[in-house]
Order: structure tokens, then C-alpha cells, then sequence
């Protein structure tokens, strides 16, 4: 089933828009039920794929470049859904493990998560990768960091600056 009418190839998309992203933009691989946002800085695509097949793809993409890192949050309501309301969320849950296994993981309630994502389109980009995935509070939201600069040289950094 299609969910968007046009799907640009996002495989294409994907690494031209990572060249001109890094520190504090976004990558958001989102369910089928994510809302349009309207903040001017998120660029929304429809993937018409696998939410797992453009996660795995994403993160190689990430891994593969120099100037990023991801910092992947999902939303916190995801541990408690169970089968009996989203049939098929202990085998997503098994997938998404298998593709983040290498990979720090924080949850944030999904609201908090818009919020941010909402706060962050004002002044930053963000590329938010449609899927055709039907199961709720599946989106993973991926904050890009950046790859040359760990959080221990920029804590070691404002140390030195306000000795």
C-alpha cells in the first residue's frame, strides 16, 4: 500500500542532505501517522519503505561520514505497548534492537520529543523520513552531533576556558 503520493527517491535524498547537515540537526524516521509539522526548518519525505530498512539505512549513512554522530532518542511510551493493542510490537522491538545495537539509545515521552523537534525547526534543520510503519510510538529520532568532537574534549574545553 502507498501512503505517500510523491516518494522521492529518499536513498538519493538521504546523503545529499547529510553532507549540509551536522551539530543539533535532526533525522527523523517516522510511522506512517506522523503529523505534518510546520515549524519552517523540518523537511518532511515519504519514503514509501520499511521503517527499519531506512534506520538501518540512515545509520550507515551516519557511520559512513566524518562530520556527524548520531544521539538517538525513542519515545518512552514504546516498552509499555504490548501486543494485544499493536500486534507486532515484540518483533519490531526485536528488529529495532538489532539495528541500534551499537548505538546509545535515550527515551524521552513522545511529546517532550516533538516539543524538541518543534523548538529545534526554528533555527536548525531537520529531514524527517516518512515510513510505511503502522505501529504506534515507533519514530526514531535521531539528533546529529558532532563526529570530530566528543562531549569529553568540549566538557575538558569549558574547563579550561573557565579556570
Amino acid at each position: 500500500m502507498t501512503y505517500c503520493k510523491s516518494t522521492e527517491d529518499w536513498k538519493e535524498i538521504l546523503p545529499q542532505r547529510l553532507s549540509l547537515l551536522g551539530h543539533r540537526n535532526w533525522i527523523v524516521i517516522a510511522d506512517a501517522a506522523y503529523p505534518a509539522q510546520t515549524s519552517p526548518g523540518i523537511e518532511t519525505r515519504c519514503t514509501d519503505a520499511d521503517q527499519v530498512e531506512v534506520l538501518r539505512e540512515t545509520l550507515k549513512e551516519i557511520e559512513s561520514s566524518s562530520h556527524v554522530r548520531p544521539i538517538v532518542y525513542l519515545d518512552g511510551e514504546l516498552p509499555f505497548l504490548t501486543e494485544k493493542f499493536a500486534p507486532g510490537i515484540d518483533r519490531y522491538r526485536e528488529q529495532l534492537n538489532e539495528a541500534l545495537v551499537d548505538t546509545p539509545v535515550q527515551s524521552l515521552p513522545h511529546d517532550e520529543i516533538i516539543a524538541i523537534l518543534d523548538e529545534a525547526g526554528k533555527a536548525f534543520r531537520v529531514l524527517l523520513l516518512k515510513t510505511t510503519m503502522t505501529l504506534p510510538y515507533t519514530s526514531v529520532f535521531i539528533q546529529l552531533d558532532c563526529g570530530y568532537w566528543d562531549d569529553e574534549a568540549e566538557h575538558d574545553l569549558r574547563d579550561r576556558i573557565n579556570a
